[in-house]
């Protein structure tokens, strides 16, 4: 490595510079005092924890995404997280051991082996909530509501939210009676939406004819609410879970539109792009001109099973920093009052004071400062005063 390569940040981690970083904090305290005004309580679990722990429940996907390291301590395998849910599972079950609905909020970063997208990052600041308890519709509406909140809240505007739910991609394979390897396969192409290979491989199988028309009609299941029109009548007699979950969207879709009118809706009934451990509606928000989902979530029943207590849960997570990138944070700057260094008394409680008022003071070392300022303090009238300064 040469001396100028030492500079170079690992490719897909960055850092936020001073008027960066103010903007991410300045955002983080927002978005984590809009949670708090929705009764949800904030946890900060740890960076690391040990592998067995922190990948329990989460499957191969985050274990793919997890970097590894060994604990010099006990010789144990650790991992970094690279997602807070499983963490957030573990609190809920093992430390709070509360019956009732749990509303619980996390802010903080992850680090990930690999970008998510072509412009995505490996060091995102991840800010989200969840609710524990609760399985019901009720609970998807009021996540999916906080989770379009926040984002209007940062400022984002021409949201379009995608809908998907995991029972009718798991209802139509279950009932074609496909091999695993068939099952992965199709699995492979609903992921990348490669139809003319689909249809391909789905003609040389040795299903019904009925069989094929759902296997590729279910990639096909794209667009506006007409879409759950035409699922329902595909997929009527496959099985009650897909009707179920076509019910459930419905549902979703008709109380978001009411609450958020100016959301467009979007539905991908053959999304398996989330984490392998949704179990029911998944969901993501994006904005126009920008690739990556900006939000994603959905419901992951019985992740806390693992941790010894099963529970119902639901939920959501962002990217701070993506967030920032796309918006326009404004941060209030404080007046800033240039002061001399603090060599006596009067002078030491002065500036505190300022301080305690919410003014910036800065100590001018070697009487040189490179900043704009607003006041400077002067020693008038055996007094120190705050005197305008001409920038």
């Amino acid at each position: 490595m040469t001396l100028a390569d030492r500079w170079l940040l690992p490719e897909g981690v960055d850092e936020a510079l001073p008027e960066q970083a103010a903007k991410i904090e300045h955002l983080r305290r927002t978005l984590l005092n809009l949670h708090e005004s929705w009764g949800y309580h904030l946890v900060i679990p740890p960076l690391l924890e040990y592998l067995d722990s922190l990948l329990t429940g989460a499957g191969s996907d985050l274990e793919i995404e997890t970097f590894k390291v060994i604990d010099q301590l006990s010789g144990r395998l650790l991992g970094i997280r690279a997602d807070f849910t499983s963490q957030v599972a573990r609190i809920d079950a093992h430390c709070l051991k509360d019956d009732g609905v749990q509303r619980l909020s996390y802010c903080g970063s992850v680090l990930r082996t690999m970008p998510a997208g072509l412009d995505g990052t490996r060091s995102p600041i991840q800010l989200g909530a969840e609710v524990y308890g609760h399985g019901g519709v009720e609970s998807d509406i009021e996540v999916l509501s906080l989770m379009l909140q926040t984002l209007s809240v940062a400022g984002l505007s021409n949201l379009v939210l995608d809908l998907g739910h995991v029972d009718v991609v798991n209802g139509v394979l279950a009932a074609c009676d496909l091999s695993a390897d068939q099952e992965s396969k199709l699995i492979e192409l609903y992921k990348t939406k490669d139809l003319p290979e689909l249809d391909r491989y789905v003609d040389g199988l040795d299903v019904s004819s009925v069989k094929k028309q759902w296997l590729v009609g279910l990639p096909r299941l794209c667009g506006g609410k007409e879409v759950l029109g035409l699922a329902a009548n595909l997929f009527g007699d496959v099985s009650e879970s897909i009707n179920s979950a076509i019910v459930l969207l419905k549902q979703l879709s008709d109380s978001i539109s009411e609450r958020f009118p100016t959301v467009g809706l979007h539905f991908d009934l053959s999304d398996l792009v989330s984490y392998s451990y949704h179990t029911g509606v998944v969901f993501a928000a994006y904005v126009p001109g920008h690739g990556n989902a900006i939000a994603r979530g959905g419901r992951y029943n019985n992740i806390g099973q693992v941790f010894g207590r099963s529970r119902p849960a639901t939920g959501f997570s962002t990217d701070v920093k993506a967030l920032v990138a796309l918006t326009n944070v404004v941060v209030n700057r404080p007046k800033t009052v240039l002061s001399p260094v603090c060599s006596n008394d009067k002078l030491w409680k002065k500036v505190n004071a300022l301080r305690t008022e919410g003014y910036r003071v800065v100590e001018v070392l070697d009487d040189f400062y490179s900043g704009d300022a607003d006041f400077k303090l002067d020693f008038v009238d055996e007094a120190w005063q705050l005197m305008p300064v001409q920038n």
